[in-house]
Protein backbone atom coordinates (compact mmCIF):
# COMPACT_ATOMS: atom_id res chain seq x y z
CA UNK A 1 0.00 0.00 0.00
CA UNK A 2 1.57 3.68 -0.97
CA UNK A 3 2.58 5.47 2.08
CA UNK A 4 0.29 8.45 3.49
CA UNK A 5 0.81 11.49 4.78
CA UNK A 6 1.78 12.10 8.44
CA UNK A 7 0.81 15.22 10.31
CA UNK A 8 4.30 15.91 10.63
CA UNK A 9 5.37 16.03 7.06
CA UNK A 10 7.86 13.20 7.12
CA UNK A 11 10.08 12.79 3.70
CA UNK A 12 8.31 9.58 2.77
CA UNK A 13 8.35 8.36 -0.54
CA UNK A 14 5.23 7.52 -1.75
CA UNK A 15 2.36 7.56 -1.76
CA UNK A 16 5.08 8.73 -4.21
CA UNK A 17 6.74 11.45 -5.62
CA UNK A 18 8.24 13.19 -2.48
CA UNK A 19 11.73 14.57 -3.60
CA UNK A 20 10.47 16.71 -6.68
CA UNK A 21 7.12 17.63 -4.54
CA UNK A 22 9.40 19.18 -2.09
CA UNK A 23 10.18 21.51 -4.30
CA UNK A 24 7.20 21.78 -5.88
CA UNK A 25 5.90 22.53 -2.09
CA UNK A 26 8.27 25.68 -1.41
CA UNK A 27 7.27 27.51 -4.25
CA UNK A 28 3.61 26.61 -3.71
CA UNK A 29 3.69 27.37 -0.59
CA UNK A 30 3.19 23.79 0.44
CA UNK A 31 0.90 20.76 -1.52
CA UNK A 32 -1.56 20.89 1.59
CA UNK A 33 0.86 18.34 3.07
CA UNK A 34 3.19 17.88 4.43
CA UNK A 35 3.61 14.81 3.10
CA UNK A 36 2.86 13.67 4.39
CA UNK A 37 1.35 15.11 6.03
CA UNK A 38 0.17 18.25 9.42
CA UNK A 39 0.90 20.09 12.38
CA UNK A 40 4.57 20.04 13.44
CA UNK A 41 5.25 22.46 10.76
CA UNK A 42 5.69 25.05 13.25
CA UNK A 43 8.73 23.09 15.07
CA UNK A 44 11.97 24.83 15.38
CA UNK A 45 15.06 23.90 12.55
CA UNK A 46 17.65 21.93 14.40
CA UNK A 47 21.11 22.56 12.84
CA UNK A 48 24.36 20.85 13.60
CA UNK A 49 22.97 20.62 17.20
CA UNK A 50 23.56 17.50 19.30
CA UNK A 51 20.94 16.33 21.76
CA UNK A 52 22.89 17.65 24.86
CA UNK A 53 22.69 20.76 22.97
CA UNK A 54 19.29 20.40 22.82
CA UNK A 55 18.08 21.20 25.77
CA UNK A 56 14.98 23.35 26.56
CA UNK A 57 15.15 23.38 29.85
CA UNK A 58 18.15 25.77 29.73
CA UNK A 59 16.45 28.78 28.91
CA UNK A 60 12.71 27.44 29.83
CA UNK A 61 11.55 26.82 32.97
CA UNK A 62 7.76 25.79 32.59
CA UNK A 63 7.13 22.45 32.51
CA UNK A 64 4.47 22.38 29.52
CA UNK A 65 7.15 24.87 27.48
CA UNK A 66 9.57 22.37 28.33
CA UNK A 67 7.55 19.60 26.49
CA UNK A 68 5.99 21.17 23.76
CA UNK A 69 10.06 22.59 22.69
CA UNK A 70 11.60 19.05 23.28
CA UNK A 71 8.42 17.77 21.08
CA UNK A 72 9.26 20.32 18.04
CA UNK A 73 12.85 19.21 18.69
CA UNK A 74 12.12 15.57 18.19
CA UNK A 75 9.89 16.05 15.31
CA UNK A 76 12.99 17.65 13.40
CA UNK A 77 14.78 13.90 14.09
CA UNK A 78 11.90 12.07 13.10
CA UNK A 79 12.46 14.11 9.75
CA UNK A 80 16.58 13.39 9.63
CA UNK A 81 15.68 9.96 10.67
CA UNK A 82 17.59 9.96 13.95
CA UNK A 83 15.09 7.75 15.94
CA UNK A 84 17.23 7.66 18.71
CA UNK A 85 17.55 11.33 19.39
CA UNK A 86 14.01 11.59 18.80
CA UNK A 87 12.94 9.17 21.67
CA UNK A 88 15.42 10.68 24.28
CA UNK A 89 14.22 13.98 23.48
CA UNK A 90 10.18 12.57 23.76
CA UNK A 91 10.96 10.58 27.19
CA UNK A 92 12.20 13.97 28.56
CA UNK A 93 9.43 15.67 27.08
CA UNK A 94 6.75 13.57 28.86
CA UNK A 95 8.65 13.65 32.16
CA UNK A 96 8.49 17.18 31.65
CA UNK A 97 4.21 17.05 31.13
CA UNK A 98 3.30 13.64 31.13
CA UNK A 99 -0.09 14.69 29.63
CA UNK A 100 1.01 16.53 26.79
CA UNK A 101 -1.18 15.52 23.75
CA UNK A 102 1.52 16.43 21.28
CA UNK A 103 4.17 14.46 22.72
CA UNK A 104 2.05 11.39 23.25
CA UNK A 105 0.88 11.90 19.50
CA UNK A 106 4.53 12.30 18.40
CA UNK A 107 6.08 9.28 20.54
CA UNK A 108 3.17 6.96 18.64
CA UNK A 109 4.62 8.75 14.73
CA UNK A 110 8.08 7.43 16.22
CA UNK A 111 7.61 4.09 17.31
CA UNK A 112 5.47 3.23 14.24
CA UNK A 113 8.71 5.38 11.80
CA UNK A 114 10.80 2.39 13.48
CA UNK A 115 8.47 0.08 12.53
CA UNK A 116 9.04 -2.91 14.30
CA UNK A 117 6.37 -5.38 15.30
CA UNK A 118 7.37 -4.69 19.05
CA UNK A 119 6.58 -0.61 18.58
CA UNK A 120 3.93 -0.55 16.41
CA UNK A 121 2.15 -2.48 19.38
CA UNK A 122 3.59 -0.09 21.38
CA UNK A 123 2.04 3.15 19.41
CA UNK A 124 -1.64 2.51 19.55
CA UNK A 125 -1.40 3.37 23.44
CA UNK A 126 0.24 6.55 22.21
CA UNK A 127 -2.19 7.63 19.47
CA UNK A 128 -4.71 6.60 21.91
CA UNK A 129 -3.74 8.76 25.16
CA UNK A 130 -2.93 11.64 23.08
CA UNK A 131 -6.93 11.71 21.98
CA UNK A 132 -8.12 10.85 25.57
CA UNK A 133 -6.04 14.00 27.00
CA UNK A 134 -7.55 15.92 24.05
CA UNK A 135 -10.25 14.61 21.88
CA UNK A 136 -10.43 17.65 19.48
CA UNK A 137 -6.15 16.93 18.27
CA UNK A 138 -6.85 16.88 14.82
CA UNK A 139 -3.52 16.12 13.74
CA UNK A 140 -3.64 12.92 16.41
CA UNK A 141 -6.71 11.89 14.46
CA UNK A 142 -4.91 12.11 11.37
CA UNK A 143 -1.72 10.59 12.65
CA UNK A 144 -4.35 7.58 14.25
CA UNK A 145 -5.31 7.21 11.24
CA UNK A 146 -2.18 6.73 9.38
CA UNK A 147 -1.00 4.05 12.16
CA UNK A 148 -4.57 2.30 11.30
CA UNK A 149 -3.98 1.83 7.94
CA UNK A 150 -0.35 0.47 8.58
CA UNK A 151 -1.58 -2.44 10.30
CA UNK A 152 -4.72 -2.85 7.63
CA UNK A 153 -7.27 -1.25 9.87
CA UNK A 154 -8.62 0.61 6.97
CA UNK A 155 -12.39 0.83 8.35
CA UNK A 156 -11.38 2.10 11.49
CA UNK A 157 -8.65 4.53 9.58
CA UNK A 158 -11.36 5.82 7.54
CA UNK A 159 -12.88 7.10 10.56
CA UNK A 160 -9.96 9.22 11.83
CA UNK A 161 -9.29 10.56 8.55
CA UNK A 162 -13.15 11.30 8.26
CA UNK A 163 -12.56 13.60 11.61
CA UNK A 164 -9.24 14.99 10.78
CA UNK A 165 -10.36 15.90 6.86
CA UNK A 166 -13.73 17.46 8.05
CA UNK A 167 -12.15 19.60 10.57
CA UNK A 168 -12.34 23.14 8.79
CA UNK A 169 -9.24 25.61 9.57
CA UNK A 170 -7.21 22.16 10.01
CA UNK A 171 -3.43 22.82 8.35
CA UNK A 172 -3.15 19.59 7.25
CA UNK A 173 -6.88 18.99 6.03
CA UNK A 174 -6.28 18.47 2.27
CA UNK A 175 -3.28 15.83 3.39
CA UNK A 176 -6.20 14.04 5.81
CA UNK A 177 -8.67 14.13 2.72
CA UNK A 178 -5.90 12.32 0.29
CA UNK A 179 -5.41 9.97 3.06
CA UNK A 180 -8.97 9.61 3.20
CA UNK A 181 -9.30 9.08 -0.63
CA UNK A 182 -6.88 6.41 -0.58
CA UNK A 183 -8.30 4.45 1.87
CA UNK A 184 -11.66 4.23 0.08
CA UNK A 185 -9.71 2.88 -3.20
CA UNK A 186 -8.00 0.10 -0.72
CA UNK A 187 -11.94 -0.62 0.37
CA UNK A 188 -12.57 -0.97 -3.17
CA UNK A 189 -15.42 2.17 -2.91
CA UNK A 190 -14.87 4.37 -5.71
CA UNK A 191 -17.20 6.72 -5.49
CA UNK A 192 -16.37 7.68 -2.43
CA UNK A 193 -12.74 8.00 -3.02
CA UNK A 194 -13.66 9.96 -6.05
CA UNK A 195 -15.25 12.99 -3.71
CA UNK A 196 -12.91 12.59 -1.43
CA UNK A 197 -10.10 13.47 -3.49
CA UNK A 198 -12.70 16.36 -5.11
CA UNK A 199 -12.55 17.77 -1.45
CA UNK A 200 -8.58 17.25 -1.17
CA UNK A 201 -8.60 19.29 -4.58
CA UNK A 202 -11.06 21.79 -3.19
CA UNK A 203 -8.77 22.11 -0.55
CA UNK A 204 -5.71 22.50 -2.04
CA UNK A 205 -5.80 23.38 -6.03
CA UNK A 206 -2.29 22.06 -5.87
CA UNK A 207 -2.43 18.85 -4.92
CA UNK A 208 -0.26 16.13 -6.46
CA UNK A 209 -1.64 13.11 -4.62
CA UNK A 210 -5.72 13.93 -5.51
CA UNK A 211 -4.55 14.75 -9.16
CA UNK A 212 -2.75 11.04 -9.59
CA UNK A 213 -5.30 8.98 -7.91
CA UNK A 214 -8.35 11.25 -9.87
CA UNK A 215 -5.96 10.71 -13.08
CA UNK A 216 -6.07 6.53 -12.76
CA UNK A 217 -9.97 6.42 -11.42
CA UNK A 218 -10.58 8.34 -14.54
CA UNK A 219 -8.66 6.11 -17.48
CA UNK A 220 -10.54 3.19 -15.53
CA UNK A 221 -13.98 4.41 -16.05
CA UNK A 222 -12.84 4.93 -19.86
CA UNK A 223 -13.28 8.76 -18.57
CA UNK A 224 -10.46 10.27 -21.34
CA UNK A 225 -10.97 13.80 -21.85
CA UNK A 226 -11.26 14.35 -18.12
CA UNK A 227 -8.33 11.80 -17.26
CA UNK A 228 -6.27 14.03 -19.68
CA UNK A 229 -7.31 17.64 -18.60
CA UNK A 230 -6.12 16.58 -15.18
CA UNK A 231 -3.06 15.09 -16.31
CA UNK A 232 -2.01 18.20 -18.22
CA UNK A 233 -2.54 19.86 -15.36
CA UNK A 234 -0.20 17.58 -12.92
CA UNK A 235 2.51 17.51 -15.42
CA UNK A 236 2.29 21.90 -15.38
CA UNK A 237 2.25 21.65 -11.46
CA UNK A 238 4.93 19.25 -11.64
CA UNK A 239 7.25 20.82 -14.63
CA UNK A 240 9.08 18.69 -17.30
CA UNK A 241 12.18 18.13 -14.84
CA UNK A 242 9.82 16.37 -12.20
CA UNK A 243 7.93 13.72 -13.84
CA UNK A 244 8.13 11.08 -12.14
CA UNK A 245 6.97 7.44 -13.20
CA UNK A 246 3.55 7.31 -12.43
CA UNK A 247 3.25 10.17 -14.25
CA UNK A 248 5.16 9.24 -17.05
CA UNK A 249 3.05 6.02 -17.19
CA UNK A 250 -0.14 8.04 -16.99
CA UNK A 251 0.70 9.53 -20.08
CA UNK A 252 1.45 6.56 -22.02
CA UNK A 253 -1.85 4.62 -20.93
CA UNK A 254 -3.32 8.10 -21.96
CA UNK A 255 -1.64 8.21 -25.56
CA UNK A 256 -2.55 4.41 -26.01
CA UNK A 257 -6.43 4.83 -25.15
CA UNK A 258 -6.76 7.72 -27.72
CA UNK A 259 -4.36 6.04 -30.29
CA UNK A 260 -1.79 9.09 -30.12
CA UNK A 261 1.56 7.08 -31.30
CA UNK A 262 3.52 10.26 -31.05
CA UNK A 263 2.71 10.60 -27.34
CA UNK A 264 3.10 7.33 -26.53
CA UNK A 265 6.53 6.79 -28.04
CA UNK A 266 7.20 9.79 -26.13
CA UNK A 267 6.12 9.13 -22.50
CA UNK A 268 7.23 5.39 -22.88
CA UNK A 269 10.96 6.88 -23.81
CA UNK A 270 11.30 9.21 -20.99
CA UNK A 271 9.93 6.68 -18.44
CA UNK A 272 12.83 3.92 -19.80
CA UNK A 273 14.67 6.53 -20.37
CA UNK A 274 14.76 7.96 -17.15
CA UNK A 275 13.39 4.93 -14.47
CA UNK A 276 14.35 1.96 -16.28
CA UNK A 277 14.64 -0.05 -12.94
CA UNK A 278 10.93 1.55 -11.66
CA UNK A 279 7.84 -0.55 -11.30
CA UNK A 280 6.01 1.52 -13.81
CA UNK A 281 8.92 0.99 -16.64
CA UNK A 282 8.58 -2.73 -16.24
CA UNK A 283 5.02 -2.93 -16.52
CA UNK A 284 5.09 -0.79 -19.60
CA UNK A 285 7.77 -3.25 -21.42
CA UNK A 286 5.41 -6.00 -20.66
CA UNK A 287 2.66 -4.44 -22.15
CA UNK A 288 4.85 -3.24 -24.98
CA UNK A 289 5.66 -6.61 -25.67
CA UNK A 290 2.05 -7.95 -25.60
CA UNK A 291 0.37 -6.44 -28.17
CA UNK A 292 -3.15 -7.45 -26.74
CA UNK A 293 -2.24 -6.63 -23.30
CA UNK A 294 -4.78 -4.41 -21.39
CA UNK A 295 -2.98 -1.03 -20.43
CA UNK A 296 -4.32 -1.42 -16.68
Amino acid sequence: MKQLNHGLMLDNDDFGLKKWKKNVLASLVVLGMSVIVMGCSQSQTISSQTITSSDPSRWIKDPKEIARSRTAIAAQFIREHRLDDAKRQLEQALKSDPNSPQAHDMMGVLLQQEGSALNLQKAQAYFKKALELDPDFTQAHNNYGVYLAKVKRYSEAIAQFEIAGSTLGYEGRADALENLGRMYLQVNDTAKAKEAFGKALDANRYSVIARSEMIDIFINEKQTLNAKKLHADLMTILGEEYLDPRTLQQGARLAKLTGNNTELQKFSQQLLDKFPTSSEAKQLKQWLRTPNAVWK
